[in-house]
């Protein structure tokens, strides 16, 4: 490495870990240093209290909403002032008919309450401009159906708002069940951020289950926006109203997301955060004083960080070789890698420090996925509620089952090959003696079903049959006794030895080590149509070299062994919820493939 390239080496590994470290520790800190109370200022005795509309999209609510209009009956506010709109978006469930009986019980009878049935799904900030169009009281209160409000929430944010400079105001967030360690924590470190960057001039974006504004200071978000409760905010601060955040108004979400739901959410606000960051590029002009500090080093940041931690790995790893500067770096780097691989293996069972770890990893995931959905496009789509079911679960792996999956689909692709290199040439020389034909076989295979297309790859196998085994019958089942197979094929199969080349299509990204057999499209359509639920199988996941159903089972022979396959199938999507589970199995089956290698019991 020449002396130029090592010095331009060293300063961007150093500066991306310097970034790194300031984003995640520094800036906190510092916040800490500089926040002030942030509560609620008197309100004068000659005040005259705002009407407020409270405005409240919903979609698939009937487990919350009859909860949230009660605990809106109940706040502290004149009855004449105080107006309510529950906007449905193309909902399928009973929330509208639960919202118009809730508002007639006696509790509620009080409230100045419009339940608008919306039959089209056009998603929250479609939904959010119109409602908030039609709003003719002075303020406007955005809160989530999830969230319960402290009887004091209105008049506290009408304290606020005797201040004529004033444009927006949100309280603070408590969630009554964190999805794990590290969420629990990340929230209890935002909070903090929150109140310092309120001492920096305005906080970042308010939260969702509770804010207030101006409806003069409104104006129209465009309808691809996806962190509207950042947008919305700062689009007020940017016209030149101030934005308040006090954290005596505490709003309480009860919804419990699901990992799978938790993974989704955070997903869609990383694409937000890009779209945030191009959008409101001129809140980091230095006019903008503090506030535009805080957007530098904590949203800007963010939104680079997964690039700046890869370059300060990749860089120190380049560096190690003779300094133990960068050698102990590197160490550091690695050892963070490990805890947050430990934290997602042992899930809920993780100790604080390695469920941190994980979180954090996770996060910075996360972002890329955002990236790129934001850039392809695939972030603005209608909202959807959060709900976990079998087949979501299936179709969004956990991030750190896919990662680890993946991971472990590469090093053992590696040693296999390793491995197995001397056995090609003498496997190879069999082959040719036994039979004319190709060495190598290749087929169509279905592979991985997206939410946009299924895959489709060239499976490589061993050939184990005549190269015209079925010129004449097209595709058709392997029977036993097949004489279509040969000699050195029939040992080959046995012995599984046929599937070794599969681990090259498992370096390329179209196979895993283990999962659902990759099925053939001449009998894709006829299985789909015989056997319920025959197309989920692949649902987010790689086809396998082997898998539950291949060590249970052998060659598929008729529809029956089809539909036995299926449960297989199924039942080991099942244990991909958790890292722990998924590691277990799939180290079960690689075991047990190798007995059946060893004792020849293939087929």
């Amino acid at each position: 490495m020449t002396n130029l390239l090592q010095t331009a080496t060293e300063l961007a590994t150093l500066g991306s870990l310097g970034l790194a470290g300031y984003h995640h520790a520094g800036y906190p800190l510092l916040l800490k240093f500089l926040r002030k109370p942030t509560g609620t200022p008197p309100l004068p005795a000659d005040a005259v209290l705002p009407s407020m509309t409270i405005v409240m999209p919903a979609y698939q609510e009937e487990a919350q909403i009859a909860a949230k209009l009660r605990n809106i009956a109940a706040l502290d506010y004149p009855a004449g002032k105080l107006h309510v709109v529950v906007a449905c978006d193309g909902c399928t469930d009973a929330t509208v008919a639960i919202a118009r009986a809730t508002l007639a019980e006696p509790a509620c009878a009080h409230l100045l309450a419009d339940v608008q049935d919306h039959h089209e799904n056009r998603g929250k900030v479609a939904l959010l401009n119109e409602a908030i169009a039609r709003v003719r009281t002075a303020v406007v209160v955005l809160s989530d159906v999830s969230a319960m409000l402290p009887p004091d929430a209105l008049m506290r944010a009408a304290a606020h708002f005797a201040d004529a400079s004033l444009g927006a105001v949100g309280g603070t967030y408590r969630l009554q069940q964190a999805s794990s360690a590290g969420e629990s924590t990340y929230w209890k470190v935002q909070l903090g951020v929150k109140r310092g960057e309120a001492a920096l001039g305005a906080p970042l974006g308010l939260h969702g289950a509770f804010y207030a504004f101006r409806r003069i200071a409104w104006a129209a978000l465009p309808g691809d926006t996806i962190n509207d409760d950042f947008i919305l905010p700062m689009q007020i601060f940017a016209r030149g109203w101030r934005v308040a955040y006090d954290d005596q108004i505490v709003a309480l979400e009860a919804d419990h997301d699901d990992p799978a739901s938790e993974r989704r959410r955070r997903k869609r606000i990383a694409a937000g955060n890009v779209q945030q960051l191009v959008r409101l590029l001129p809140l980091l002009h230095p006019r903008h004083g503090g506030v535009a500090f805080s957007f530098a080093s904590g949203k800007a940041l963010r939104v680079i960080m997964p690039f700046l931690l890869l370059t300060g790995l990749l860089g120190s790893i380049a560096l190690a070789d003779g300094s133990e500067f960068f050698t102990t770096l590197t160490a550091l780097q690695i050892a963070g890698c490990l805890a947050a691989l430990f934290g997602a293996l042992l899930g809920e069972r993780a100790p604080k420090p390695l469920a941190l770890a994980h979180y954090l990893v996770s996060g910075h995931t996360a972002s890329v996925i955002g990236l790129w959905r934001y850039l392809s496009g695939k972030a603005r789509l209608p909202w959807q509620r959060a709900s976990i079911t079998p087949a979501s679960m299936f179709m969004h792996l956990p991030v750190s089952v896919a990662f680890a999956k993946r991971g472990l689909d590469i090093l053992v692709a590696l040693v296999g090959l390793t491995l197995t290199a001397p056995l090609w040439p003498l496997l190879a020389l069999a082959i040719k003696l036994d039979s004319r034909g190709p060495v190598l076989f290749s087929q169509l295979r279905v592979g991985r079903a997206l939410s946009d297309r299924t895959e489709l790859f060239r499976m490589l196998k061993f050939r184990s049959m005549r190269s015209d085994a079925e010129a004449r019958t097209g595709a058709v089942w392997a029977t036993k006794n097949d004489p279509r197979i040969t000699g050195v094929g029939l040992f080959l199969r046995k012995t599984r030895l046929d599937e070794i080349p599969q681990l090259l299509n498992v370096l390329m990204g179209d196979m895993s080590i283990v999962g659902p057999r990759p099925e053939r499209p001449g009998f894709y359509g006829k299985l789909e149509q015989a056997i319920p639920f025959f197309a989920d199988r692949t649902v987010g996941l790689r086809p396998g070299i082997t898998g539950l159903a291949q060590v249970n089972q052998g060659y598929d022979t008729s529809l029956d062994d089809v539909r036995r396959k299926v449960t297989f199938d199924h039942a080991y999507a099942m244990h991909l919820a958790s890292p722990m589970s998924w590691l277990m199995c799939d180290l079960g089956i690689m075991f047990k493939t190798l007995t059946v290698m060893a004792t020849g019991r293939g087929q």
